[in-house]
């Protein structure tokens, strides 16, 4: 499942020939295309968009979806290998393919009419469009039943009113699907709102101190006329926008362990090179601590993962179980990102390791997708049976 040095229960051995391969295939771009530029895209505050063709040419944007929509129709052990190499990389890179597959195809394809999912799908795939995903608001983070985005139908159409926040994707998004609440029946309903359709705009947030390699803007949305055929028929509610985050939260839960990977590495590796009173520190026993800890609880991650995986493949899977994945492992991720960073020392906040980049990337997908305090009360419920997410 890993590299050399953090496979240490041979995961690899469980993996099918194809999914080594699409690991290693996406390794390669990741080690090759991502790395040697992601530290000057991080410090610039920019998305190297540029990728954007090499990701769609190796099949990396929903390769879950059937071939006839652009995609290779793959298992989702394999699709969390994908995540968890881009994120090794970057989390803006795997937070550009978890959206793009699990909050912007994916409603498509389940929601959507046929006529949607010709339209959208296929360019989504190759690359020729990017998409984003409109649901947080400004005052409506994690209560997204408190949405203020309204809809108002109007002959063949319908007029949006409101604003979407912390939106990846947004400021180089051809399109959105948003969410808003039908002002006459009080429905969530779900649309795809383009980019050319007057009264929508796309602002870029900027003074990020986390995912700043990330494009991340608003949706403001103003009188913004919407044609009937671009409402997505299969949502009423909001049970169908939180279906879409349970598929970017698995993809999170894997991208998580290569964050934590490439910390690890970085660590043991400077340990056994850094020489201090004479030997190299990786012959202190505080610096062995720190990096079994750390080796240990990414195997942890890894076993959770890929049974989580198995259980996806099999239909089995609950959405309880991802909020677990997500909540384990990111918190996990960061804890490590952490220590690494002590090993390295001073040199850890420099942008030429990688350590600081991923604990700040963390420290927003720690919140982001449902925060970490959200997803533990998710799992709180179904274990008790006893909802705590408001305090009457």
């Amino acid at each position: 499942m890993a590299y050399k040095g953090t496979d240490y229960y041979m995961i690899d051995e469980l993996l099918t020939e194809e999914q080594r391969l699409i690991r290693d295939t996406v390794r390669d771009f990741v080690d090759k295309e991502v790395i040697p530029i992601i530290g000057e895209y991080y410090m610039n505050g920019e998305f190297p968009k540029h990728l954007v063709p090499q990701m769609a040419e190796l099949g990396l944007l929903a390769p879950w979806l059937p071939s006839e929509y652009g995609g290779s129709e793959i298992d989702a052990i394999a699709y969390g290998l994908i995540n968890m190499e881009l994120e090794r990389g970057d989390s803006a890179m795997r937070s550009f393919v978890s959206v793009t597959s699990g909050l912007v195809a994916y409603p498509i394809y389940t929601f959507g009419s046929e006529d949607q999912k010709k339209k959208y799908l296929p360019k989504l795939t190759s690359g020729e469009l990017i998409g984003c995903y409109g649901l947080t608001e400004p005052d409506a983070g994690s209560d997204p039943g408190s949405m203020r985005t309204y809809a108002k139908k109007d002959g063949n159409e319908w007029v949006l009113n409101g604003a979407k926040m912390w939106i990846t994707n947004a400021n180089i998004a051809d399109f959105a699907v948003v969410y808003a609440r039908d002002i006459d029946s009080g429905k969530i309903l779900g649309f795809i709102v383009e980019r050319d359709m007057k009264g929508v705009s796309f602002p870029e947030i900027t003074g990020k101190l986390s995912l700043r390699a990330s494009a991340t803007g608003e949706i403001v949305l103003e009188d913004v006329r919407v044609p009937e055929a671009n409402r997505l028929p299969g949502v009423d509610s909001l049970r169908h926008p939180l279906m879409c985050l349970t598929q970017a939260r698995y993809g999170i839960a894997w991208g998580a362990v290569g964050a934590a990977m490439a910390c690890y590495e970085e660590a043991l590796q400077y340990a056994k090179e850094r020489i201090q009173f004479g030997k190299p520190i990786a012959r202190y026993q505080l610096i062995q601590m720190y990096l079994v800890e750390m080796l240990n609880e990414i195997t942890k991650a890894q076993l959770l993962v890929y049974r989580l995986g198995q259980l996806k493949d099999s239909g089995k899977m609950r959405y309880p179980q991802v909020s677990l994945a997500k909540m384990n492992n990111v918190r996990m991720a960061l804890n490590i990102c952490r220590r690494a960073r002590s090993v390295l020392g001073a040199n850890g906040i420099s942008i030429e390791f990688n350590c600081m980049r991923h604990a700040a990337n963390l420290e927003a997908v720690y919140t982001y997708e449902g925060t970490h305090e959200m997803q533990t009360l998710i799992v709180g419920r179904d274990i008790t049976g006893v909802e705590a997410f408001r305090c009457d």
